[in-house]
């Protein structure tokens, strides 16, 4: 279900003066810098500002609570979450909080302690193994420090885990804040009334991660353009040699199925023409040739300037577009047309363009700055924007309707 439906949104829950937990989403790229964790993208602390800001706004006793990477054993100091809590006190201008865990009386002290307006962030929820498992007493503990729970972590919502599942449920007063509010009205108006023609864009590595939103696209769309190395499965599934490309040849006969229910729908699957090919992920530069001519020992990288342009036709008259996943190796300068032209091409189109998440999301940005202003809206979650487009409940979502 991806409408709004019985979630109250944050502007209409009694948060003021109270002790009000939000869940969000502060799982930023860190790199190691003279011995220390750096931010290298704060897109996801700033996205859940507008939320924050307005609980300051409101007197509420700010809580706010992520997880970060993945914690093997308990508590990991590489992954504390110390750098957020400094950057987000450099964009609020305001003094954060940080107690030494998420639970127990060194939260507890931090949470009782504040006063209105002011902002806490619990350590790592991650660093206890039961914020993965749902664990009920966990959450138990976290509800102990709230008085009304808002979430604004979309990039959680797929997940059910204590602190985004299990936590709601205790707490009578919840809702959603701004960014969630956002994610659910955007990916919501292409799941549930796209306006037509509706024009799919899949990249990435595998056919077998998007089965299932494939499946559930070729109810909706008019067409689907597909690059990226999942595009190579396709094409071999057509007879093409793709040499010493990386294709799934235990999903050669799904894709032909794939291939064949669209004929039988109607809709379009718009193949790579041309590719930019190379013999090793490392080369410093690439060729372009048709899809039937890659040489031996070469493989594909990227589409071509001839794909670009049959693509582009289908950009021109869409007026809906979901696009997931990068058209080749964009990290890599000379593999980055493709992906980069499918972004600006898009940023120019007059349809509501839709990101969903992950790797494209940071090939737009990579684009410019100019290029993913113009996008409709860019989802903060790449897992949770393919789960809602394939149909599915998330349970951080369903958990808050009333």
């Amino acid at each position: 279900m991806t409408t709004l439906a019985g979630i109250v949104p944050i502007n209409e829950l009694p948060i003021d003066q109270k002790r009000v937990f939000i869940r969000v989403d502060f799982n930023v790229p860190l790199e190691e810098q003279s011995g220390k964790q750096v931010i290298t993208d704060d897109a996801r602390i700033r996205e859940a500002l507008p939320t924050i800001k307005h609980a300051m706004d409101r007197g509420a006793r700010v809580i706010l609570a992520s997880h970060l990477g993945r914690p093997k054993k308990g508590p990991d100091p590489k992954l504390s979450l110390e750098p957020c809590a400094a950057r987000l006190a450099d964009l609020l201008g305001v003094e954060v909080h940080l107690p030494e865990d998420s639970v127990g009386d060194a939260a507890k002290k931090v949470v009782f302690d504040l006063r209105a307006g002011q902002v806490c962030l619990l350590e790592n929820l991650r660093f206890h193994a039961e914020e993965e498992k749902n664990d009920e007493s966990f959450a138990a503990q976290l509800a102990a420090l709230c008085d009304v729970y808002v979430d604004d972590a979309f990039g959680a919502v797929h997940r059910a885990h204590a602190s985004v599942h299990a936590l709601p449920k205790l707490v009578s007063e919840r809702g959603c804040g701004f960014l969630l509010e956002k994610e659910i009205k955007a990916l919501g108006k292409i799941v549930s009334n796209p306006d037509k023609p509706f024009v799919a864009v899949l990249g990435g590595a595998k056919v077998s991660d998007k089965i299932a939103v494939i499946e559930s696209l070729l109810e909706k769309v008019d067409a689907i353009v597909i690059g990226g190395a999942m595009a190579n499965t396709f094409l071999a599934a057509k007879g093409i040699a793709m040499k010493s490309s990386k294709v799934e040849n235990e999903k050669t006969a799904l894709a032909r199925t794939i291939l064949e229910k669209a004929q039988e729908k109607k809709v379009t699957i718009a193949l790579p023409v041309d590719v930019v090919v190379a013999q090793s992920i490392e080369a410093k530069e690439g060729k372009v040739v048709d899809v039937g001519s890659i040489p031996d020992n070469h493989m594909a990288l990227d589409v071509g300037p001839k794909s670009l342009a049959e693509f582009q036709k289908w950009f021109d008259k869409a007026k809906s577009v979901f696009w997931n996943g990068p058209m080749g190796l964009f990290e890599k300068t000379p593999f980055s047309k493709g992906t980069f032209g499918v972004a600006r091409a898009l940023a120019n189109s007059k349809a509501f363009t839709v990101i969903g998440g992950g790797d494209s999301a940071a090939a737009v940005k990579e684009a410019g700055s100019d290029v993913a202003k113009k996008f409709s809206h860019i989802s903060t979650g790449g897992g949770a924007s393919l789960e809602l487009i394939e149909g599915k409940k998330l349970p951080g979502i369903e958990v808050l309707r009333r």
